[in-house]
């Protein structure tokens, strides 16, 4: 089984801000794979598959550097092992729209990344990094928390939609191969 995690800020304030692409990518593969998901205290969860193969889709709804202690849990109550953890995160030091998948890795600066590497004691999982760009005259933190701009929607649009056939790739293929195809 994989657990695929999407993460992001909770609440209207956040919805679609460039915090949360790993949200907007959750809920693209859950429409795609007609998966339901579950309010729990804390997350939000659907149990499906893609190509035969059982997933868990995760949206932590505690804020982004808290998302580490509902990641741990789920893998504990599941009993799945950090390698068969796939993270989808914002990364401010990719272009718009660029796509990156990685095996393992420091958190980068990445507040959620480095919460789920304190909370399961391990950096061995699976990151789908999407690019959202850098402006210099904003600050990081409030960069992203916006909203993408009209502009911008048809990139992002496709980005989802190819993170989410990347994501597919990785659990149906294996990782080795999704990188190198989307990388």
């Amino acid at each position: 089984m994989w657990v695929i995690a999407g993460l992001g800020n909770p609440g209207r304030k956040y919805l679609r801000t460039r915090h949360n692409i790993g949200f907007m990518v959750i809920e693209k593969i859950a429409i795609k794979n007609n998966i339901d998901f579950q309010d729990k205290k804390g997350y939000r969860i659907g149990r499906g598959s893609i190509g035969g193969n059982d997933i868990l889709l995760v949206e932590p709804l505690l804020y982004m550097n808290m998302s580490g202690h509902v990641i741990k849990n789920i893998l504990m109550k599941f009993d799945i092992k950090p390698e068969n953890l796939i993270v989808i995160h914002d990364d401010l030091d990719m272009i718009e729209g660029k796509l990156r998948i990685k095996k393992t890795g420091s958190s980068g600066g990445h507040k959620g990344i480095e919460s789920i590497i304190q909370n399961i004691g391990s950096k061995d999982f699976i990151r789908l990094k999407i690019g959202i760009g850098r402006e210099e005259d904003i600050l990081p933190e409030e960069y992203v928390l916006r909203k993408f701009k009209r502009e911008e929607m048809t990139v992002i649009k496709d980005t989802i939609q190819k993170a989410a056939d990347a994501l597919e790739s990785i659990v149906s293929e294996g990782v080795d191969k999704a990188m190198n195809r989307f990388n």
